[in-house]
């Protein structure tokens, strides 16, 4: 029997993980995340994902599903569109997506990957 597993939606991942110097492009912030479930064979990964005030360049090399639990982020893609996101808002970051993600405000969301 395989068992459904719940996300913790109100999980604080510790801010342990600075993001790499070279993608920085405004302020210092850290990130952190608490996994609620990796299945690496199936290329599939979820849980609660932080991160501080501050924004860096992004290159996706897989899909996201975001769901914004607090805080708020835009997304800033190299073709210069751009859409904010808050709490309680899901949205898809596709494979292939390049451009900035800004953490406008705490945020905290849930994410599902697929790789």
């Amino acid at each position: 029997m395989v068992a459904t597993i719940r996300i913790d939606v109100e999980a604080r991942p510790a801010l342990d993980q600075k993001v790499e110097p070279g993608k920085l492009v405004a302020g210092t912030p850290s990130t952190g995340f608490l996994a609620a479930h990796d299945d690496e064979a199936a290329g599939f990964f979820s849980g609660v994902w932080a991160s501080e005030v501050g924004a860096w360049r992004v290159a996706y090399e897989e899909t996201e599903l975001c769901v914004i639990l607090e805080g708020r982020a835009r997304l800033v893609c190299d073709d210069g569109t751009s859409a904010v996101y808050g709490p309680g808002e899901a949205f898809v970051i596709p494979r292939g997506f390049t451009g900035v993600w800004e953490t406008l405000e705490p945020l905290r969301k849930i994410y599902a990957v697929v790789a």
